[in-house]
Formats: structure tokens, C-alpha cells, sequence
């Protein structure tokens, strides 16, 4: 994704600021890589698109551990954050998704996980890559995307947030600066990523949606309650809207704006419209929870959630 790999775009506060996945999820992941090949192997894991490691870090289970981003910012970060016994376990590595050859070898790879990542990707390139590295038989691979937050205390807040994120006003929402099609394909739960060609030794994708009741037209039967919740201090959810990509298009597309943006560690003043547009959208919703007699202080701390889509994938023989 062209915006993250941008020397100006700040690695540090993004893996500071985004939430980490539920544990659920992991487990999910492997008991599906084992359902059905009790004897699947634990070697080695690839994180694609892994971003600052955040998800990488759950794959300590595995022998060794491979994660691949094209952002030396990203990489660095993550190379950072990862510390400790396991650190010796995990490679990081500048690349492309679609072109591993010369990075990860053909049938060497146990697990392959995509977090948060897979909407960017060329799938025509991607599931011929994906069917090379995963190892023949038992190889198994998950892609998840989770989308807009929603306060689930709060849900009068949600066609506030929509206008925000997904609005059409240049100057006032931060809609027109999302690159596409990616946000679109995440926007509608990697329904739209084509099934591997037919020729491929992939199976067809299984399809699960961590998204509760807020999705009706997806499948009942794969559809399950939203597990990805987090609380967070208020102060600490203006710092999250800073990490969105669209934001740092919105800044370069208005300078002015991204001038009024208030130092880390420092915030507007209460009940003032002082600050960029994310600040200004920030109070927005804190008055909508103060207005519905909830907690609004900026050290006060308030439950998101994301609903999440996940696709499930084996390496044939």
C-alpha cells in the first residue's frame, strides 16, 4: 500500500496506535490449519504484508517465522517491537507480496497469514505465489481485514463515523482519499478477491465474518458475533484516527489543515474546534457519547469494535 511505504507516513505511532488482534482469531487460524490434517506441520509461518508485526508476533508457535512488508519503515518497526526469547524465531524482510522468489523457498511454508493487508493485493499474481511457497498437502493460508470501528455502547455514533470515513465531501470527510479498490474490497469483507483459478492447487476459500448483527446480507451460517473490542482511553482513540492512510492523503491534499494538527502528546482544548480534521471528527465523537450520558474525558475510557472477514485457504496435494 503506496501510502505506508511513504518515508513521511509515521511507522512508530501506527504500530503504538492500532489495535492488536483478538486471541480468538489465532486459535481459529490454527485449529482450522490442523482440522483436517491432525499431523499439519508447525515449521515455518509467513506474515504477508505484516506491517509493524503485530500480527507476526502471534505466530511464536512456529519454528520459524517470516514477515514480509514493503515498507522499510514498517520493517524497522517491526524489528524493534519484537523482542525478547522468540526474537531469534522471526525474519523480517522488504518485498512485495506477489513476487517472494528469492525470499521464501517453493513448499517451505506452513501457515500463511495476510492481516489487514490482502485488499492491496493482486490476487492474478498472489494465489499463483501463495500455491508455490505453501507446502504441498498440509500448507494452509488466512487473510483477514477488519473495517470501520463502531461503539457498540454507542450506536447512534455509526452514520457520523460513515460520513467520516466514507463520505464524499472533499474538504470535510476523509472519503476521496482512500486508495482503491482496496478500500472498497475491505469495505465489502474480501468478498470481492476472485477464488483461485481452477488450475491452481489451492482449495476453494472458506469464508467466516467476525461482524455480529451489523451485516445482514452476509451468510447467517458464517457469520459470528464481533470478537475484535478494545477498550481505549480517549486520548488514546484520537492517536488511532491518526494512523488512518486516508488522513495522511487528507494532509498532503491540505497542508493547512495538517498544520493545525497538535503535537503527540498534546490535545485540543475541551469543547473547541481547534485542531486538524481528525481532532475536530475526535470531539465529534466524544459529544455524541457525552450527549448520551456516557464517559467523554479524555482519560476516560470507552469500548470500539471492529467487525472482521476472514478467508480460509489449503494447499492441495
Amino acid at each position: 500500500m503506496a501510502t505506508f511505504a511513504k518515508s513521511t507516513f509515521n511507522a512508530t505511532r501506527y504500530a503504538a496506535s492500532r489495535p492488536t488482534y483478538p486471541s480468538q482469531l489465532f486459535e481459529a487460524v490454527f485449529q482450522y490449519h490442523q482440522r483436517e490434517n491432525p499431523q499439519a506441520k508447525w515449521d515455518c509461518a509467513l506474515d504477508l504484508g505484516c506491517g509493524t508485526g503485530q500480527a507476526t508476533s502471534a505466530l511464536a508457535r512456529f519454528r520459524n517465522v517470516i514477515g514480509v512488508d514493503p515498507s522499510e519503515g514498517m520493517i524497522a518497526s517491526a524489528r524493534a517491537e519484537l523482542t525478547g526469547a522468540d526474537a531469534e524465531k522471526f525474519k523480517f524482510m522488504c518485498g512485495e507480496a506477489e513476487t517472494l522468489q528469492g525470499k521464501v523457498d517453493t513448499g517451505s511454508v506452513d501457515l500463511l497469514i495476510s492481516a489487514q493487508a490482502s485488499h492491496w493485493f493482486d490476487w492474478g499474481k498472489l494465489w499463483p505465489e501463495a500455491a508455490r511457497v505453501l507446502t504441498p498437502g498440509s500448507g494452509t493460508a488466512a487473510f483477514w481485514v477488519y473495517s470501520e470501528m463502531r461503539f457498540p455502547k454507542y450506536p447512534t455514533l455509526t452514520p457520523l463515523i460513515t460520513q467520516y470515513a466514507q463520505g464524499t465531501d472533499p474538504q470535510t470527510s476523509l472519503g476521496p482519499y482512500w486508495q482503491q479498490p482496496g478500500r472498497n474490497i475491505l469495505a465489502n469483507h474480501l468478498l470481492d478477491v476472485p477464488s483461485p483459478h481452477p488450475d491452481l492447487p489451492l482449495s476453494t476459500p472458506e469464508r467466516v465474518y467476525f461482524t455480529g448483527p451489523h451485516y445482514p446480507a452476509l451468510p447467517a451460517a458464517q457469520t459470528h458475533p464481533v470478537t475484535m473490542q478494545k477498550e481505549m482511553r480517549w486520548a488514546d482513540v484520537l492517536q488511532y484516527l491518526r494512523t488512518w492512510s486516508a488522513l495522511h492523503t487528507f494532509h498532503e491534499r491540505f497542508p493547512a489543515d495538517a498544520a493545525l494538527r497538535k503535537p503527540d502528546g498534546q490535545l485540543p482544548r475541551e469543547d473547541s474546534e481547534e485542531g486538524d480534521i481528525s481532532a475536530r471528527f475526535w470531539m465529534d465523537l466524544r459529544r455524541g457519547v457525552r450527549n448520551a450520558g456516557g464517559p467523554a474525558g479524555v482519560d476516560d475510557c470507552v469500548t470500539i469494535e471492529w467487525p472482521l472477514a476472514m478467508m480460509l485457504v489449503r494447499r492441495l496435494s
